[in-house]
């Protein structure tokens, strides 16, 4: 079942795109972060995957309404330049919030997210405590203290990405005191966006989906 939900921030009142499993049960959550384009339905999507598996998901619209047609890359970056990271870390760790204390969650929760999404989720990771488990795709926040991460890490980075090196990746893993695996794949950033036909891989995209899947379970169960 998918529903529009107002969720409490400090920055003021967040949407989000709730989907909830079958059934009547508690379920762990998951909050999934955008790419740089915005909540759009190729994210939904993936959201609406999680919650077929009997998970709790949430995806929170940190641009506000906005939302960039994929393709246009000079708008989704500006789009992305203008988003301020402290308050969309403070919306999403609401988003974590949220979800812990909805009527169906067994109150663990993961965060994942793409591109800006997974710079995100590793940001949210070092100043967000108690998530279950820490995602990211292809996306770096830049340097922060790392040792303040306190949840397992698994990152999925490719080869050919200028933008989201492996090198960088590399630097998350060096720096992280929990257990972080790192999976690196022979395709181009954005290799999971299937609206994207000239970086989309589905070998290597099918490959990530079981890794993280099985991660998250292991850490929510």
């Amino acid at each position: 079942m998918t529903q529009r939900v107002n969720i409490p921030s400090p920055t003021g009142e967040l949407s989000a795109v709730l989907i909830l499993p079958k059934g009547e049960g508690k379920a762990p959550g998951v909050v999934v972060l955008q790419e740089w384009w915005g909540v759009n339905a190729q994210l939904e999507a993936i959201a609406q995957k999680w919650a077929d598996l009997g998970f709790v998901a949430i995806v929170p619209d940190l641009y506000h309404g906005k939302v960039v047609p994929i393709g246009k890359a000079d708008e989704a970056g500006a789009a992305m330049k203008a988003l301020d990271f402290g308050k969309a870390v403070q919306e999403i760790g609401a988003s974590v919030t949220f979800l812990k204390a909805h009527a169906r969650s067994t109150g663990k929760v993961a965060v994942t997210g793409y591109c800006l999404g997974g710079a995100l989720t590793l940001a949210t990771a070092v100043n967000v405590r108690g998530l279950a488990a820490a995602v990211p795709f292809y996306g770096l926040p830049g340097d922060l203290d790392w040792s303040k991460v306190d949840a397992p890490v698994q990152a999925h980075f490719a080869k050919h990405d200028d933008w989201a090196t492996v090198a960088g990746a590399e630097k998350v893993k060096a720096g992280v005191t929990t257990p972080m695996q790192l999976h690196v794949y022979d395709a181009q950033h954005a290799f999971c966006n299937d609206q994207r036909p000239e970086v989309y891989s589905a070998e290597a995209c099918a490959q990530a989906w079981e890794r993280t899947v099985e991660f998250v379970r292991a850490h929510t169960s």
